[in-house]
């Protein structure tokens, strides 16, 4: 395999092991008790944006919207969502599959967090066990009719992104960043994957783009003026969406009401993830 393969043989015509047989296929077959309409991947290219707030309020959205909604906390070792959503019940299995949690609201849940004796056990995995797992979580579980599920995934553009592009069925991702100039450039690299593996960007949403006076009513660019439109234009990215630093949203994922929060930032985006 070429140092600069990009995993897609039907571009490359290099006679490498990976062509042995034709085409290779990834794909991890779904359980027979989900019918997964749409699969969101929600991505960032570091850590500390805000990608797991995005998927929690993205999901609580469409929800609110009379969607099935599930998700997939494909970030393994740094699982956050049931916090955000208030469930700490273990999951449950029989002989078709796991159970998913289910949230207040009717989010349907599967994370590692739910599966451990203790939610502050760390999870001391090699890259291929991670990826494994979240495989796993996509033919094992049974997420029985699902219009949108949204997959968290971890930062980077390693191991398990890499698996969640090439295992299961994305209809498109969301690139999450903040305004700092060098996250930019993360960015374009979390795209440029996407383009590799031609997966289509949905949008893109800035967190901690502003801050907003309660006093006096303006906004103000804590983290430094945004780039982000900038790069949505030179990528051909349509959909942007900015959301401010609010003290009262980090209280609600802390106190796990996520789904309490109205969310106005994402609504256009939500408009073009039902048009997808």
């Amino acid at each position: 395999m070429s140092e600069n393969c990009n995993h897609d043989c039907n571009s490359c015509g290099v006679n490498c092991p990976s062509r042995e047989g034709g085409t290779p296929n990834f794909a991890a077959p779904a359980n027979a008790n989900s019918r997964v309409k749409k699969v969101i991947g929600v991505v960032s290219g570091k850590g500390g944006v805000g990608k797991s707030l995005v998927t929690s309020l993205m999901a609580a959205l469409m929800r609110r919207r009379g969607h099935n909604v599930a998700i997939l906390d494909a970030d393994i070792t740094g699982p956050s969502i049931p916090t955000a959503f208030g469930v700490h019940t273990q999951l449950m299995a029989s002989e078709g599959g796991i159970f998913p949690a289910v949230s207040a609201t009717g989010v349907k849940l599967v994370s590692l967090n739910l599966m451990l004796d203790n939610e502050t056990d760390p999870v001391v995995w090699r890259g291929p066990i991670i990826a494994g797992t979240v495989k796993q979580f996509w033919s094992d579980v049974m997420w029985e009719d699902v219009d949108f599920m949204f997959v968290d995934m971890p930062p980077g553009t390693g191991d398990v992104p890499l698996t969640v592009f090439q295992s299961l069925p994305l209809d498109g991702i969301l690139v999450v960043t903040s305004p700092q100039e060098l996250v930019g450039m993360i960015v374009e690299k979390a795209a440029n994957m996407a383009a590799m593996m031609n997966i289509p960007v949905l949008g893109i949403v800035e967190n901690m783009s502003y801050f907003k006076c309660d006093a006096c009513g303006k906004e103000h660019h804590i983290f430094g003026e945004s780039h982000v439109d900038e790069i949505a234009e030179r990528r051909g990215i349509a959909n942007v969406a900015k959301l401010p630093i609010d003290p009262a949203i980090a209280a609600a994922c802390d106190g796990g009401r996520v789904e309490m929060l109205e969310s106005p930032w994402l609504e256009p985006l939500a408009d073009a993830l039902e048009k997808v």
